[in-house]
């Protein structure tokens, strides 16, 4: 099979390339056992580097409403702002109180997509937290936090209800970095509760993946996480993340989702993250 991946960023890329151009697996694509191997070791380096940051950004706001902080870190990891502890500060004062300044600073660690996409997430955000009653601290077993996503997700799945801008990134990021924000409960999971967030380099991921025989089926839903709202690839996508978490023990769903990340991911910083 030829390299299914033109111009690889990161290692993880150029090694997924050079099994695919070896083969010896599924119709000549690449062993099922190695990159099975490739995405378990990719994904709990990309994962130490992700708990750090996530510890520094609730250490360096002690006071704060955690579901703010992790909202501030989703959106970072979805590549529209730098991660930065004023981005998260101001983030999380915005949150608490609407206001024009700290939106303004926010909106000014943008990345290549500009500001407003930070401020409609904001603005949705925002209209969730009032709608929605979540723990005051964050959930320290799978199951109350899964809870605490359905009732996330309840105005969101409404089309009547569901705030702009956010799509299925916004509306699953967040419970992520709770994880992240534990890495004992984060290496226990290995179903999708909560679920994990199925857009951009993760159905990049799931789409190579799929094309070399390692996944039943392509990935649901866009790349991109915009006006338009998709619930079903939440589902679909965690499923194929779960299919592959059951081919190999000794890691968990967010190892998995780390590592197709890392295989998917455009961003020319992959480059230096593990």
């Amino acid at each position: 099979m030829k390299a299914l991946i033109p111009n690889p960023i990161n290692e993880t890329q150029r090694v997924f390339n050079e099994l695919c151009e070896k083969g010896g697996g599924v119709r000549g694509g690449p062993p099922r056992t190695k990159v099975l191997e490739l995405l378990m070791t990719s994904g709990q380096s990309l994962n130490k580097l992700a708990f750090h940051e996530t510890q520094e950004h609730m250490d360096a706001l002690p006071e704060a409403n955690p579901w703010h902080i992790c909202f501030a870190i989703g959106l970072s990891w979805g590549h529209l702002a730098k991660l930065e502890f004023d981005f998260t500060e101001s983030v999380v004062n915005v949150l608490s109180n609407w206001n024009a300044a700290d939106l303004k600073i926010a909106k000014s660690f943008h990345l290549e997509r500009g500001p407003d996409p930070i401020e409609q997430s904001l603005s949705g955000a925002y209209i969730l937290f009032s709608k929605v009653i979540l723990p005051k601290e964050l959930p320290t077993t799978l199951i109350q936090l899964g809870r605490a996503q359905d009732r996330w997700l309840s105005p969101i799945l409404n089309p009547t209800t569901r705030p702009p801008y956010i799509g299925a990134w916004n509306a699953t990021a967040m419970f992520m970095v709770a994880l992240f924000a534990q890495p004992a409960l984060c290496a226990s999971q290995v179903t999708p509760t909560p679920m994990l967030p199925p857009g951009g380099p993760i159905s990049g991921g799931l789409g190579l993946l799929h094309k070399a025989g390692l996944v039943s089926c392509p990935p649901a839903g866009s790349i991109l996480d915009d006006h338009t709202f998709e619930p079903g690839a939440i589902y679909e996508n965690n499923k194929l993340v779960t299919e592959l978490c059951k081919q190999k023990s000794g890691w968990s769903l967010v190892d998995v989702h780390s590592g197709v990340y890392m295989l998917g991911t455009r961003d020319p910083h992959s480059a230096n993250w593990i």
